[in-house]
């Protein structure tokens, strides 16, 4: 229990041998259940699952919640199949929704989540001021200096997809996996159709603004270790960017055309429209400076539609997003993310 709130931890594995048994053991002792997902690996993990499984089980009992025991406190789930990490966490959410557990997070399997910091994406939900809670490694200098360039590039470029799909204006770093959601978010947002590989983050986003979900962004450092990356950008690109597409037109449907409201929906439709005008227009029409003329008079127009769109797509979702600094009052070391007290 933490803040008389009952707390689980979702960890997704997928080839994370040498890595799953030590993020297992090092998952605080206030979490109440932790939710391990082998997601079809074809290494060891779940091997190593089951020790750390069976390990918990010898441990002296720690704290009681609700009259259970060590032995109930690590559920392990195998998936037959690689379903990819979003499926994963799907998995671990289900059954921490079935479980009546109040507050959600994720630890990823390899390891680079500090389990210490653990309370600062559950304290939002915990005081009451989130819905669901992302770190984000964008926000402070100091935090990004360990991101690869080419990581931090993709990650500046998604931030801005994402929050014209979403309508989370005041978002950043929505690849970041170290997460917390509240039972009630769970309970709303349709998580058995949760898009099932990397994009999961981007398309929960989505979802939690469709429902009017208040989102919370906290400062996190960027950590990298030995772990390799499972993604694969010849798919991962043109994946993430078509659901992000799609979702962004459901969203503007659910949460404006179906309550009648026009405005934001109005500019990005007429954006498309003397677009498409002023292409033909382009293509069509005179040589030399009058088609250079008509290029850049729509090109204008464009702008102009889509900046009045997403202003007032942004006016619209203000109240739904926000960030924490929390890390300067928490004894944490604000440039490593670290305990100072260690």
């Amino acid at each position: 229990m933490y803040n008389g709130k009952s707390i689980g931890v979702v960890i997704p594995a997928y080839n994370e041998q040498g890595f799953v048994g030590d993020v297992i053991e090092s998952v605080p002792d206030f979490v109440d259940r932790v939710y391990v997902i082998d997601d079809g690996s074809t290494d060891n993990t779940w091997a190593e699952i089951q020790e750390a499984v069976e390990t918990s089980r010898t441990l002296p009992l720690k704290r009681v919640t609700d009259g259970g025991s060590n032995a109930d406190r690590v559920v392990a789930i195998q998936h037959a199949v690689n379903r990819g990490v979003g499926g994963a966490i799907k998995t671990g959410y289900l059954r921490a929704r079935d479980d009546n557990v109040d507050i959600v997070t994720v630890l990823g399997g390899d390891g680079q989540m500090d389990p210490d910091l653990l309370t600062l994406v559950i304290d939002p939900i915990a005081d009451g001021d989130a819905a669901y809670v992302k770190t984000n490694r964008l926000l402070r200098p100091a935090h990004r200096k360990s991101m690869p360039k080419f990581r931090y590039v993709g990650n500046v470029v998604l931030t801005y997809l994402t929050r014209i799909a979403s309508g989370y204006w005041g978002i950043g770093d929505p690849q970041s996996g170290y997460t917390a959601i509240s039972h009630e978010a769970l309970d709303t947002v349709d998580i058995e159709n949760m898009y099932e590989f990397y994009g999961y983050c981007n398309d929960l986003l989505v979802r939690l603004n469709v429902y009017g979900l208040r989102v919370v962004d906290v400062p996190m450092p960027a950590i990298y270790g030995d772990e390799v990356s499972h993604i694969r950008y010849s798919t991962y690109i043109p994946n993430v960017s078509k659901m992000l597409f799609r979702n962004f037109l459901w969203r503007l449907n659910a949460k404006y055309l179906q309550n009648g409201l026009y405005s934001v929906v109005g500019c990005y439709t007429l954006a498309v429209v003397v677009g498409l005008i002023a292409l033909l227009a382009t293509l069509v029409g005179g040589v030399g400076i009058s088609r250079l003329s008509t290029a850049v008079g729509g090109l204008v127009a464009v702008a102009t539609l889509l900046l009045l769109a997403m202003a007032s797509d942004k006016r619209a979702n203000a109240h739904l997003n926000g960030a924490r600094f929390p890390i300067e009052d928490s004894g944490v070391d604000a440039v490593t993310g670290r305990s100072q007290s260690n």
